[in-house]
């Protein structure tokens, strides 16, 4: 097996020779962090007197911001001069420029200083459209994409994280869309709507609305009609009450432990779990279950029931702190940190096929990170990035044209990776199964359509195709590795050992196929003490450390919505892969990607576990307030359940909002004063904001020059929502069986390629003798026979 120093130069490969121009704000931050880790040279150009991210708290000991530490390291930082020689070459040798305009602190560049580079321009809103010029910082993003409306309990505010999830979002999609211009060829603008961008989280909510009729609820610590988070003996655990088949042992392991305890009431020990459905039970019978559940619950630790679900792989998981997640078993045995406790690099695992041999049960060596400095810039190769079109030059081809993807697997994570790819021109290829069919296609609202009735799995899969293969049989894995000889790429998420019982993981498929990229994502990775638990973005959010976060000082952690890592991990899974094609085509080597869910949340909240690691005093959930700004918060407005999101940033702005608000600004001028009287702040506040409009009030409060967005539902986003509109994100396609689906665009767009969802979500097994004939070149004699074989399902 390579050394620790090998490992390390071979992932440092991956982008080796791009050079990245950093120049934008906090929301983008981590996007360079991402590139460097993967081998690019960033460098950070800073305003004269330096990026206004240095200062923001918490602050080293040597007065540098933990927030700067953590996302710049692995870059080289300069201070700009728009007079310096040097400087301009770095700018016209440049590949790549990242940059956030009318960010306040953040540089903004003449387009004409790197006219050769890729330029990738993140606003809140994007740079055309009715909103275009509007402020928003992580609370504002949050109230813009939906996700906060649903965060939260009932009789109280919505909720954003503590620490500023919208920013983890963008900045992970801003990396893939970089890799995906590249990919396209040519100098270009990247125009990326961070509300748009935003918009998966709330896993296609907004876009199932004309179905499911859901605007958007909140319900603290349900989800749906059951319980989802759990008090215990000395904190919160996640754990779904829910049926279905991949959730069917956790009763039996439930039943036996409430057994042991004398808790196996009548409503545990006389029902068929195996056909359990808890929409089809009344409010009573829920109780009914859920009592002793919670009673076992609270005699047990943390510890002991992550013990027990480690154990036996019950899919529950704790709310970890920061302190809990720097001593997790787990991730200290896959080197995630540092010796500082940072976060190591980033959250993937890379073997390079050139040197890899199976790890058998390890993990890859950690990398380490560069530090921040002030210093020269070393001579680098230019980036010679391919293009992936197998056809001539098409003007404003998708940057993706040409590019085949075999996708295995089920759930949320995977499918949204892989979905990033086909919006942007890829052929996908989904191998799926009649008889154990992806559980979110079970999880249908109208019987009468069986198994295309789901309207989660519809938003989650449009523009791919479908085929169905029996894995169990001998000539079904011969069509499955014909098919990986056929992809450019394979992406996986199913547990481990799963494609290694069918003869298809990477150590073997690499045999065959020396020069196959592959990424596995699934929990917690394909190593270490805890690779087999199983468990989706339920158990992701609370052990990266997003339950924890979230919610009231005074009540249990309460999301946030949408199971944050099922939408959090598919863009770092899916600029993983990117780099991976890039190195390919570049090098010919293959390249194994395995990535862990909980890895990507916890990389998102590097900061915060900084902070634990430096000072032993990580923030819990602190409801919407920041420390940096007052007010910071969602105040109610005219109408049922209408709320507005409101930060000020700056004295000037509270002094504006105090002149339009008519509020007493003179006894509170500085940040210090308006932090010791935020209560009295915000209630003013709220009570002039709850008798108008949230939409009235925030064109009035933009308009001079205040961060105001109107926390919208999942119905304002799709029927009324003027930027979402404007910038065409909800693309409406007749679907057989099921009529007319709405399906989400992501969140940016290419200036020199085109993107868009074509074709809708295919039902089940749909492309089957298509994809065997066309892909393969199999006749219908052939086809015939393998169904006959029961090959195919």
């Amino acid at each position: 097996m390579a050394t620790p120093q090998a490992e390390q130069a071979l992932h440092r490969q991956l982008l080796a020779g791009l050079r990245v121009i950093d120049v934008a704000g906090e929301p983008l931050a981590m996007t360079g962090r991402l590139l460097a880790d993967m081998g690019a040279e960033v460098i950070k150009l800073e305003t004269p007197g330096g990026d206004p991210l240095r200062d923001a708290p918490p602050l080293s000991p040597e007065n540098v911001s933990l927030r700067f530490l953590a996302w710049n390291a692995g870059k080289t930082c300069i201070r700009y001069d728009q007079h310096s020689q040097p400087i301009s070459e770095l700018l016209h040798s440049a590949d790549v420029v990242i940059e956030t305009p009318g960010f306040a602190g953040a540089l903004t560049l003449a387009r004409g200083a790197a006219p050769q580079a890729v330029w990738l321009q993140a606003t809140p809103f994007g740079l055309e459209g009715p909103r275009a010029l509007w402020q928003a910082s992580d609370i504002g993003l949050m109230a813009a994409c939906g996700n906060m409306h649903c965060t939260g309990d009932a009789d109280r505010p919505p909720l954003r994280c503590t620490e500023p999830a919208a920013y983890a979002h963008c900045a992970a999609e801003a990396a893939f869309a970089i890799l995906t211009a590249l990919a396209a060829g040519g100098a270009q603008t990247i125009d990326l709507s961070m509300q748009e961008a935003l918009l998966i989280a709330n896993m296609g909510g907004p876009a199932q609305f004309p179905k499911t009729g859901r605007g958007g609820q909140r319900q603290g610590a349900m989800l749906g009609v059951t319980r989802e988070i759990w008090p215990c003996r000395d904190g919160f655990v996640s754990f779904g009450l829910r049926g279905g088949p991949a959730r069917a042992g956790n009763f039996a392991i439930l039943l036996d432990a409430l057994r042991a305890e004398g808790l196996d009431t009548p409503a545990w020990c006389n029902r068929d779990w195996s056909t359990f459905n808890p929409h089809v039970l009344d409010a009573q019978e829920l109780r009914d279950i859920e009592e002793p559940l919670q009673a076992y619950f609270a005699r047990h630790t943390l510890r002991e029931l992550y013990e027990l679900a480690v154990r036996t792989n019950l899919m529950l998981a704790p709310a970890q702190s920061a302190a809990e997640i720097l001593g997790n078993e787990q991730l200290r045995s896959r080197g995630i940190f540092t010796r500082t406790g940072d976060i190591d690099s980033f959250p993937a695992r890379f073997f390079i096929a050139q040197n890899a041999d199976h790890p058998d049960g390890s993990t890859a060596p950690p990398l380490a990170v560069q530090d921040v400095s002030d210093g020269a810039v070393a001579e680098t190769a230019q980036w010679s990035g391919p293009t992936f079109l197998r056809k001539d030059s098409v003007d404003n081809a998708a940057a993706w044209t040409g590019l085949r993807l075999l996708e295995f697997g089920s759930g949320a994570a995977g499918p949204i990776a892989t979905r990033y790819f086909s919006e942007h021109g890829a052929t996908v290829v989904r191998v799926e199964s009649t008889r154990r069919p992806d559980f979110l296609r079970v999880m249908a609202i109208n019987s009468e359509q069986g198994l295309e009735g789901s309207a989660l799995f519809d938003v989650l899969n449009p523009a791919k195709k479908s085929i169905t293969l029996n894995l169990k049989h001998e000539d079904g894995r011969a069509i499955a590795r014909r098919l990986v000889h056929w992809a450019d790429a394979v992406v996986e998420n199913f547990a481990p050992k799963a494609m290694q019982a069918w003869g298809l993981d990477y150590w073997q498929l690499q045999r065959e196929k020396p020069d196959l990229v592959m990424l596995s994502t699934c929990l917690n990775g394909q190593s270490g003490p805890h690779r087999d638990y199983p468990g989706f973005g339920g158990q992701g959010a609370a052990l990266s450390g997003y339950n924890y976060l979230t919610g009231w000082p005074d009540r249990e952690p309460v999301g946030p919505f949408g199971t944050i890592t099922d939408s959090l991990s598919p863009r770092f899974a899916a600029t993983a892969l990117a780099a991976a094609l890039h190195f390919q085509r570049r090098t010919g080597n293959g390249v194994y990607l395995d990535v862990s869910q909980v890895e990507t949340g916890v990389y998102s909240l590097s900061p915060w576990l900084l902070q634990q690691a430096m000072y032993g005093n990580a923030p819990a959930r602190e409801g919407n307030h920041n420390p940096r700004a007052v007010p910071h918060a969602a105040f109610p407005c005219a109408g049922e359940d209408s709320w507005i999101a409101i930060a000020c940033w700056n004295d000037r702005q509270w002094q504006t909002l105090a002149t339009v608000a008519g509020l007493e600004a003179t006894r509170t001028p500085t940040l210090p004063d308006r932090l010791l009287a935020r209560e009295t702040i915000e209630d003013e506040i709220g009570t002039w904001t709850s008798a108008h409009s949230a939409e009235e009030l925030a064109a009035r409060l933009q308009a001079a020059g205040v961060e105001a967005v109107p926390v919208a539902d999942f119905r304002y986003l799709l029927q009324d929502d003027p930027q979402l509109a404007a910038r065409e994100h909800f693309i409406t396609l007749e679907r057989e069986r099921t009529g007319a689906s709405i399906y989400e665009r992501n969140g940016f767009r290419l200036s020199a390629a085109r993107s868009s969802i074509d074709t809708p979500t295919p039902l089940l097994g749909e492309h089957t003798e298509a994809v065997l004939r066309d892909c393969l070149g199999l006749d219908v004699a052939e086809v015939q026979r393998l169904r006959a074989a029961g090959a195919l399902e």
